[in-house]
């Protein structure tokens, strides 16, 4: 597909569009955190497409943090009148979670594999991602957490996307990784033109240069390749070092709740005089009654192990049944963790001598 530009202008406009078919939202800033914003008119505030990953992860959209899945014995789904989302400023290690997400909540995942994902297919996750928009954009910086690279995840977009953005003088280099990403540039193709070599240059630099800043930080902390990952869980199972990190944990669960492929919930019923509705809310595999069943048997009573099971689930069960590791080298959870377990520490220290 051909590369297009749009310039600042004109890509107000587009948001201007959007807004009668979607609620969008963008990326801003407000001293050093990074959120999306809903995007109300062209006066927003410190809107930011480029810089790094928001905060809060892309699933956010496609699973709620609480969300009605059923209102008493109502055949439709609840929420389906509202709008779609057409979420800007996505970035690719956020996009790299579709693959676990999608794994799990329909049968279009594990194509690494071979696999179909589970027989089960989520109505709300299905049609969140039938009907959302994602206008990724390339990261344009890199922060002190971030180690895509080496989870073989670039700093800008190459699939999972219907639009992507790349920051240039003056706008943004624009191509479409979709057929509804290719069709909105054609409905809107008075706002776009053809991109010039030198734009194209200009983007290819900055990339180049992002991707020194990842790999500066990789070295700094002595990151390990996922290249190194194969069987570390199994060979590591009884390492002390589960414990060890265990020690400072809080059983908070932001690891959880942040991370992009992290998608564990809990179903419960609640009811009024008036109706009764069933919630699905994010579950976390680091609090206690996580894996608790009745009788009130634990499988993993100990801190440690929960905390084990959250590793051997991304670097052990993930790669084996779909073919993928369940990390994107976003570095939220180090960032979230009151704790300070540094999922990057956790790695060196398995990898070493395995």
């Amino acid at each position: 597909m051909k590369t297009n530009f749009i310039s600042d202008t004109n890509f107000i406009s587009l948001l201007e569009a959007l807004k009668k078919d979607y609620d969008v939202y963008v990326p801003v800033k407000k001293d050093n955190q990074r959120f999306y914003k809903r995007y109300v008119d062209k006066d927003i505030d410190n809107m930011v497409i480029g810089e790094v990953r928001p905060f809060e992860p892309l699933k956010s959209f496609f699973l709620r943090g609480r969300q009605t899945v059923a209102e008493g014995f109502k055949p439709n789904l609840p929420g389906s009148d509202k709008k779609p989302f057409a979420i800007v400023g996505v970035k690719a290690c956020d996009l790299k979670g579709f693959k676990i997400q999608d794994y799990v909540f329909s049968a279009q995942g594990g194509s690494a594999s071979g696999g179909k994902g589970y027989d089960y297919q989520d109505p709300f996750y299905i049609k969140a991602r039938e009907e959302n928009l994602i206008i990724s954009s390339d990261c344009t910086c890199a922060i002190a957490t971030c180690f895509c690279l080496a989870l073989n995840v670039t700093p800008f977009a190459k699939e999972d996307f219907d639009i992507n953005l790349s920051n240039v003088r003056s706008g943004f280099l624009v191509k479409a990784g979709s057929k509804k990403g290719a069709e909105l540039i054609e409905k809107y193709s008075y706002l776009f033109q053809e991109a010039k070599d030198e734009q194209v240059y200009e983007r290819d630099n900055r990339r180049a240069k992002v991707i020194k800043e990842v790999e500066a930080n990789i070295k700094e902390n002595n990151v390990p390749h996922q290249d190194r990952y194969s069987g570390i869980i199994e060979k590591r199972y009884e390492s002390n070092i589960w414990k060890d990190e265990a020690k400072t944990c809080v059983e908070c669960g932001a690891c959880n709740t942040i991370c992009p492929t992290c998608h564990c919930f809990l179903l419960y019923d609640q009811k009024n005089n008036e109706r009764m509705e069933r919630f699905r809310i994010w579950d976390s595999c680091l609090i206690k009654d996580f894996a608790r069943v009745a009788g009130g048997a634990n499988p993993r009573k100990q801190l440690w192990m929960r905390l084990r099971n959250r590793f051997e689930k991304k670097f052990d069960f993930f790669p084996n049944v779909c073919g993928v590791y369940a990390c994107t080298g976003c570095g939220r959870c180090i960032s979230a963790c009151p704790g300070k377990i540094d999922i990057r520490r956790v790695l060196r220290g398995l990898t070493e001598n395995a």
